[in-house]
């Protein structure tokens, strides 16, 4: 028995010999198929057997084979707001919904979701960040020097800082600054791109965490120029990492990257409202991370806030 699937020219043959009487025996050899495949087959309609009728059974019902997809109206609509609006990652939502991440990602290359590759972290694709054009000046306490339990991310209170500009050379900008154990992402609008708008921001940042805020590790960008006026206010170390090592200040990296996601290059600081900004706080804020085995950084954030 070499078939294994009957065609519409096998389906002719048995309704053919069926109606000239033959047995199911006669039809199987002659077809080369088993006694219940032609008995199944013949039995395939609730009326008298028609091999085209037969036909059209077999094709509705094989297209009906497989695994149902899982997507519902309610989880498209769900899916398609945390990664557009809320600018969450595949991975965090499948997490959150109790899927596999890989299906988000099926269901966008089929057109099932109304997701594009520019909606997703680094538009879909790793990209090389462009050398630094900023001016940078070379004094400091390196980060060499830092507290190696710092590293560790156990203790809580050290930051990360760094700056998003709009693209233009001149107007307002955004401090970013990440807490290491918690990796809570808090936004402050500068009114200029010079070391006093960052020093205010620093020092209103530390009275805000009342004595919480440990150490400060930044890079070598001109707008942390007066950084010995922000330790003398805030008590409060500054570090700064190495040329051209970004790895050096990796949570702050990645939730700059997250946080362009919401003020694209060219977007003006200025175009953005202080209720805006305060959303992309939460945004950034309210998702679960995998490094935090999918506890949100808010979360961590209050719980060692209050220790």
């Amino acid at each position: 028995m070499s078939a294994t699937i009957l065609s519409f020219s096998g389906r002719v043959v048995i309704e053919t010999l069926h109606n000239g009487e033959r047995s199911l025996q006669y039809i199987a050899e002659y077809l080369g198929f088993s006694k219940t495949t032609i008995f199944n087959e013949l039995h395939r309609l609730d009326v008298a057997y028609q091999a085209q009728l037969a036909q059209a059974d077999f094709e509705k019902k094989i297209t009906q084979r497989g695994r149902k997809s899982s997507l519902t109206n309610n989880l498209k609509r769900l899916i398609e707001q945390k990664i557009k609006v809320r600018k969450w990652s595949a991975e965090e939502v499948a997490h959150v919904v109790g899927i596999a991440h890989k299906s988000i990602y099926n269901w966008i290359d089929q057109g099932l979701l109304n997701i594009q590759l520019q909606d997703l972290p680094d538009r879909g694709i790793r990209r090389h960040r462009a050398k630094e054009q900023r001016d940078t000046f070379s004094h400091g306490r390196s980060i060499e020097k830092r507290p190696a339990s710092v590293d560790t991310r156990r203790e809580f209170g050290h930051f990360e800082a760094d700056t998003v500009l709009s693209g233009k050379r001149k107007g307002q900008a955004i401090a970013t600054f990440v807490e290491r154990k918690s990796r809570l992402t808090i936004v402050k609008r500068l009114n200029g791109r010079n070391s006093q708008s960052m020093k205010d921001a620093i020092v209103e940042l530390a009275r805000q965490l009342n004595g919480k805020l440990k150490t400060l590790t930044v890079d070598h960008g001109k707008e942390f120029a007066d950084f010995h006026a922000s330790e003398t206010l805030t008590g409060t170390q500054v570090y700064f990492a190495h040329a051209y090592s970004p790895h050096e200040r990796g949570s702050n990296e990645n939730r700059n990257r997250v946080l362009r996601r919401f003020i694209p290059k060219g977007k003006p600081i200025e175009a953005l409202s202080n209720d805006e900004l305060t959303q992309i706080n939460w945004y950034l804020n309210s998702r679960p991370l995998k490094c935090l085995n999918w506890h949100s950084p808010i979360e961590i954030f209050l719980l060692n806030l209050h220790q």
